[in-house]
């Protein structure tokens, strides 16, 4: 737990005849952690500083006067519509599916119907980040600050993302830059925070059931997996991914503001057992991860404390 990830019990890898056992994704995880303390360890002995915050040069994707976000008519928030999808894994279809992807004893996919919200077409990224910081004095971590601008904000907490996503909200509240229909939903109760974890998937898989947000293939061109490190947002080229989202797989984890536990899924679990310890789902791999761990389907979990160089997040527009 020293590392601030730590695996759920009974998370195992489905086991196919002649096959072997998946790799758990904690274990690419704690992979990741290791890293992360060694180069931690080494700036402070050798006494490396962090830069000092400096906002975004001009990018003609992002807008300096609205915080960075990206230059359209909603902000980048992107409508998934009301609807059903199927959540979880069939190892019929998927067989590099884990058996937390498992929907029940009895069943291996749940149907799951959700409301319209919006969510970001990128990962919030280092120099909106920044801007949250300039603006605030918030203590982040100052590898989250380090980055180029256009790269996804990384070394960020579930709460370091929390209190930026309540930034956001109360700026776009009170802004004459706020787009008007952001404005009505907000003036109607909606809300700026993560996504659930149900969201999240299926803004990442559509309704047509993907294995990853481009279809049922692996195709590591649609993603940063195994590499060395993030890429900027966007940069991977997939213009049939699900929504038109970019980086659903690989470049980060993606924080949800749902604690993790066991399928079957339901909203009110969100709300549950919350003065436990609990562990908050993260999803989507990394750029370290091998493909199985890219799937629109796969479930990680991290302390919510845990600033890790491969988790980032992405904000929702939401009326839950």
């Amino acid at each position: 737990s020293w590392l601030g990830l730590r695996l759920p019990v009974g998370i195992r890898g489905w086991q196919q005849p002649g096959d072997a056992t998946m790799m758990d994704p904690f274990s690419t995880l704690c992979r990741h952690a290791r890293r992360v303390v060694f180069s931690s360890l080494t700036a402070l002995l050798f006494g490396m500083t962090a830069p000092s915050i400096a906002l975004a040069q001009d990018n003609p994707a992002f807008n300096p006067a609205t915080w960075h976000l990206p230059d359209e008519a909603m902000l980048g928030f992107v409508e998934i519509p009301a609807g059903r999808f199927a959540m979880g894994s069939d190892p019929r279809v998927d067989r590099m599916a884990f058996a937390n992807e498992r929907w029940s004893g009895f069943m291996r996919q749940g149907n799951v119907n959700l409301p319209t919200f919006y969510i970001q077409r990128y990962e919030v990224t280092t120099a909106q980040y920044k801007a949250f910081v300039a603006a605030t004095g918030y203590q982040a971590a100052p590898q989250s600050l380090s980055q180029a601008d256009i790269y996804p904000a990384a070394f960020v907490s579930w709460t370091d993302a929390l209190a930026y996503a309540r930034w956001l909200e109360q700026e776009l509240r009170t802004s004459t830059q706020t787009p008007d229909h952001i404005q009505q939903l907000l003036d109607d109760g909606w809300q700026i925070t993560l996504a659930s974890e149900a969201q999240w998937e299926k803004a990442a898989r559509g309704t047509e059931g993907r294995v990853f947000p481009w279809g049922n293939q692996p195709d590591t061109s649609k993603a940063n997996i195994g590499s060395a490190a993030s890429d900027p947002v966007g940069d991977q080229n997939c213009s049939e991914c699900a929504y038109g989202l970019a980086d659903m797989s690989g470049n980060l984890f993606e924080w949800t503001r749902s604690p993790y536990q066991a399928y079957p899924y339901t909203s009110e679990d969100d709300r549950e057992n919350l003065m436990e310890d609990a562990l908050w789902v993260i999803r989507g791999g990394s750029f370290n991860d091998q493909i199985n761990n890219a799937r629109a389907a796969v479930r990680g979990a991290a302390d919510p404390g845990a600033r890790r160089a491969f988790i980032g997040f992405r904000l929702v527009l939401t009326p839950e």
